[in-house]
């Protein structure tokens, strides 16, 4: 048996194993789409927004690159942000970097890859933003690990720069942004505690004016 075969003789059992535990499972899960959570996270396969947090499908919002990235040209990220803020109008968005990412480690040599170089050069920006700090640290698991931290940080920044986001807070004061890091090695979810649903964080250059009604 080929091994994506595999994956549909999978598929079918875990449809067995959800309908013996709730037979409406699927049909309101077909008719209903109210996540309170846009998470945006890395494309490592080790990193699975659901399972991570126990929560079911339909319960989180998914957008996912690599290096968990928001990137203000990316219309891909743009498109599900404006989507998950305005539409669904999700209570929190999650920024979800994790330790071991091969982005972070890509971004920290001088070893071309591909056309990906492009991408990881936003994680090289946020290097050069705080190389004091970082080349301060001689062991490089550490290094890399904190650069994971920084980025997600730097990320969530970003993600408070944006007009949807700017908007969203003046109009109903949410959704909240948050900061975590999920540690492969032992499953768990480290909060980085540097949480916004506001702008009073932000320098004034990057604040947009409140939009007048016409």
């Amino acid at each position: 048996m080929k091994k994506y075969e595999q994956l549909l003789l999978q598929n079918r059992a875990w449809v067995e194993q959800k309908l013996q535990e709730d037979k409406d499972f699927f049909n309101r899960l077909a008719n209903v789409q109210t996540p309170e959570f846009l998470w945006i996270g890395c494309a490592d396969s080790r990193v699975p927004a659901n399972e991570i947090t126990g929560t079911n499908p339909g319960e989180v919002f998914v957008h996912r690159n690599i290096a968990n990235m928001v990137v203000h040209s990316d219309m891909n990220m743009l498109s599900v942000l404006d989507y998950a803020v305005n539409v669904l109008e999700v209570k929190h968005v999650i920024v979800c970097g994790h330790y071991g990412c091969g982005g972070i480690k890509a971004a920290m040599i001088n070893k071309q890859i591909g056309l990906i170089d492009n991408w990881i050069r936003h994680i090289k920006d946020v290097y050069r933003m705080h190389q004091d700090e970082l080349e301060a640290i001689d062991d490089m698991k550490m290094r890399q690990d904190r650069l994971t931290e920084l980025n997600v940080i730097e990320q969530v920044y970003d993600l408070g720069k944006t007009s949807i986001i700017q908007n969203a807070w003046q109009k109903r004061g949410g959704p909240y942004v948050h900061g975590w890091v999920y540690d492969v090695s032992n499953g768990l979810i480290k909060d980085l505690k540097v949480s916004m649903h506001d702008d009073s964080e932000m320098p004034d250059v990057y604040r947009f004016e409140k939009m007048t009604k016409v």
